[in-house]
């Protein structure tokens, strides 16, 4: 069973227990945080969201906050003497799924109502 959902603006694929790093988010370490923008699941039946699944969340506690390892950001225009060298370090929460809540059972979560139109209502009622 797993779960794609969006975390601060980018998309994960997500398992129960999985650890993975995403953008900074608030909270504090130890604390829990619950995302509701479920895009997709796999759970022996794939549903997907248009745009989002309803009714399932997708739980995680925060491990830690952390930076990633530097990149450096070098500049250079030949025979000009310019150069210019910067580093950035992107700042990063470590995160642990703990669950994914809101499955029935395995089964599809409902499908919206087809909209019929007034010439197809009329076109099937000329047929018979």
């Amino acid at each position: 069973m797993f779960a794609i959902v969006e975390i601060a603006g980018l998309q994960y694929k997500v398992e129960q227990d999985q650890k993975l790093f995403v953008n900074r988010l608030k909270g504090d370490k130890g604390g829990k945080v619950s995302f509701d923008k479920i895009l997709l699941t796999v759970n022996g039946s794939i549903t997907v969201g248009a745009p989002a699944v309803s009714g399932i969340t997708v739980e995680a506690e925060i491990l830690d906050h952390v930076k990633a390892d530097k990149v450096i950001v070098f500049k250079k225009k030949r025979r000009k003497g310019y150069q210019v060298k910067n580093g950035h370090r992107q700042s990063l929460t470590q995160i642990r799924i703990t669950g994914i809540t809101g499955f029935d059972g395995g089964q599809k979560a409902e499908k919206p109502a087809k909209k019929t139109t007034k010439k197809a209502d009329e076109s099937a009622e000329g047929a018979e």
